[in-house]
C-alpha cells in the first residue's frame, strides 16, 4: 500500500533541541485519504507537530490536527460536514522498543529500521476523529421521539384515541 501522506521521519535526525513540523495534505493525498477512509470528501487535512528528543531515544510529538471533512449522514444520506480538531499526543519508539500499554501515556508509534511515517500517523489519527455516526442537522429516524408517534406499535391505537 502506498501511503496517502508520505511524510518519513528518521528519528535519529532530530536535533537535539526539538524541531517543529506542518504537514499539510494536498488535493490529491485529501480525495485518496477520503477514498481510504470510505467517506465524502477530506477538504482539508493539517497537522502542526513539535518534536522533542527524549528517554532511551524515543522522540515526544505533540501538536494538532485540524481537518474539514464531509461524510454521509447515518439516516438521510445527505453530505454532513464537519470541522475536526484533535490534539496530539505520541511517543515514537526506536527499533525494537516495546509501546506501553498505561491508559494516561501519549500513543506509542513504532519506528521501523528507525523511520517512522508520520503522514500515516496522521492519517490514522484522522480516521479516529471521524464522527462515526454524521447526521444532519434535522435528519431524524422514523422511530425518533420527535415524530410524534406517527410510526411504532402504537401509532394504529393513538389514531383511536378520542381527541381531548
Amino acid at each position: 500500500m502506498t501511503p496517502e501522506l508520505p511524510h518519513p521521519l528518521v528519528l535519529a535526525h532530530v536535533p537535539a533541541g526539538g524541531q517543529r513540523l506542518r504537514l499539510v495534505a494536498d488535493a490529491a493525498q485529501c480525495a485518496a485519504l477520503a477514498r481510504r477512509m470510505g467517506i465524502l470528501a477530506v477538504h482539508a487535512l493539517a497537522a502542526e507537530l513539535d518534536l522533542r528528543p527524549a528517554e532511551e531515544g524515543r522522540i515526544s510529538v505533540t501538536g494538532r490536527l485540524t481537518a474539514e471533512v464531509e461524510q454521509e449522514c447515518v439516516v438521510s444520506l445527505e453530505p454532513v460536514r464537519q470541522t475536526i480538531a484533535e490534539d496530539i499526543a505520541w511517543r515514537l519508539l526506536p527499533d525494537g522498543m516495546e509501546p506501553s500499554d498505561g491508559d494516561d501515556d501519549p500513543d506509542d508509534i513504532e519506528s521501523a529500521g528507525g523511520v517512522v511515517d508520520l503522514g500515516e500517523a496522521v492519517a490514522q489519527q484522522l480516521s479516529l476523529a471521524l464522527d462515526p455516526y454524521p447526521r444532519a442537522p434535522n435528519a431524524q429516524r422514523p422511530d425518533d421521539p420527535g415524530d410524534h408517534g406517527a410510526h411504532g406499535p402504537f401509532a394504529m391505537l393513538a389514531k383511536l384515541k378520542p381527541p381531548g
